[in-house]
């Protein structure tokens, strides 16, 4: 399986898949906390990938998403963008519809 294949295989875990540096538990840098938190603030149910984990991984994502810096937020196979992205979301509400839209929470959690 070539590394395109294994991205694209992460991604068909999970409608909502984090690229991060660390795991949620332990993250290794400040912006995959952040991202990270915030999508378990909103009671997300996410797959979380430790990009460190696989170097070759990780610069292909670069090209993958055409993004090119960690942590890289997806949904439902679609690129939402990085930590500063993420947050604005998250703080406007666009993130927390867009995780309902996907599944990823529930319609009690969207509203709580």
């Amino acid at each position: 399986m070539d590394v395109a294949d294994r991205i694209r295989k992460e991604l068909g875990t999970a409608p909502v898949v984090l690229f991060m540096k660390g795991t949620p538990d332990f993250p290794q840098c400040g912006f995959s906390a952040q991202t990270a938190g915030a999508l378990r603030k909103l009671g997300a149910r996410f797959h979380a990938v430790n990009i460190f984990d696989d170097a070759e991984m990780r610069e292909a994502l670069k090209q993958f998403s055409n993004w090119p810096t960690f942590p890289q937020l997806f949904i439902k196979g679609e690129l939402v963008g990085g930590c500063d992205i993420a947050m604005e979301m998250y703080r406007n509400g666009e993130l927390r519809s867009l995780l309902e839209s996907a599944g990823a929470i529930s319609a009690t959690q969207a509203t709580a």
